[in-house]
């Protein structure tokens, strides 16, 4: 049988199992690429402890994290079909899909994480979560990515010169790889868990990614060398099936979308604390942290980047939107 039925029974499988499933009238699965414990699966988790205590008991959220329903891109599909009810992604694997999201992906188009914030919780913010909707996807709320940096086995990166010829691992997005081309690398789109062995292998130099993400992965054990260009600070995505949205009551809707909501402040605060302990144990192991690098020839690299992906009307209203919020 195809891969989806068989997915379809591990899942109803594996919620069988689950005590608060069973108390639950309706159990949400929810999928995540990252581990226990990771600020977005807490979240998500803690958005099922509020939808359970709301609807006492009718509504509750299972989450299979450590890309137990499989990585990003074959998740999307899942949820899509309506296999997975809840997905936890980067807005990066959407580039392709849909283009509003390529905006909050664009290299440098957030000065800060605060920036960041004011941009995604405004109208702005509801712009691109009502953009799922016509690819099947209902988009709920945005959780932290943290900045994105490039980290690799091989030197210290300290200028644009040290990144010539270098093959980085991207997430499967056009934008990412344009991105790593313009400063002068080669881009290897992969999925997230082959990241660690392709670096340890030699197949790819390094990749790029936050804090949590280099730490939780293991990849300071096989590339030492993090450079802090914080070229991207990429929100991640809370979305859900339109298949399984739609066999919900309205008021069963609104209590979702509203639980999703008050996760978004617990998610950030757990990101804060994660991405400092992160760097901490990072740090203690070794690995080299470059900070002494001029970002402006990073940002003047990516006008190409911009002119090939913002090209509506619809597009450059929005990033000159994002540019002129404070």
């Amino acid at each position: 049988m195809s891969v989806y039925k068989t997915l379809s029974l591990a899942l109803l499988a594996g919620a069988a199992m689950m005590t608060t499933a069973q108390a639950c009238e309706i159990t949400l699965r929810s999928s995540d690429t990252h581990p226990e414990g990771y600020p977005t699966v807490a979240a998500v988790e803690e958005m099922g402890k509020l939808l359970e205590e709301r609807t006492k008991g009718h509504l509750c959220v299972e989450v299979f994290h450590s890309a137990q329903l499989g990585e990003e891109k074959d998740s999307i599909e899942q949820t899509q079909f309506g296999v997975i009810d809840l997905n936890r992604v980067s807005l990066g694997p959407f580039n392709n899909i849909i283009e509003e999201t390529q905006v909050p992906s664009l290299p440098y188009i957030f000065r800060s994480v605060d920036h960041m914030h004011h941009v995604m919780d405004g109208p702005i913010g509801d712009e691109i979560l009502a953009a799922f909707e016509p690819h099947d996807l209902i988009g709920l709320a945005f959780y932290d990515g943290g900045s994105r940096s490039f980290y690799n086995s091989d030197h210290p990166i300290k200028s644009m010169d040290d990144l010539k010829g270098m093959k980085f691992r991207v997430m499967q997005s056009d934008l990412f790889v344009d991105m790593v081309g313009a400063v002068g690398a080669n881009a290897t789109p992969m999925p997230y868990g082959e990241v660690y062995s392709s670096i340890q292998t030699g197949v790819i130099d390094g990749a790029e990614n936050n804090w949590p993400s280099y730490e939780s992965s293991g990849h300071f054990e096989v590339a030492k060398y993090y450079t802090l260009d914080q070229h991207l600070i990429v929100p991640e995505v809370l979305i859900m099936s339109k298949k399984s949205w739609d066999k919900l009551s309205p008021e069963d809707q609104a209590a979702v979308r509203q639980a999703a909501k008050d996760s978004v402040p617990v998610m950030r605060k757990l990101w804060q604390e994660r991405e400092a302990a992160s760097e901490a144990k990072v740090r203690a192991a070794g690995a080299q942290v470059i900070t002494d690098i001029d970002k402006t020839p990073f940002i003047d690299a990516m006008k190409p980047v911009y002119a090939k992906y913002v090209t509506s009307d619809k597009l450059k209203d929005m990033v000159a939107r994002i540019q002129a919020t404070q």
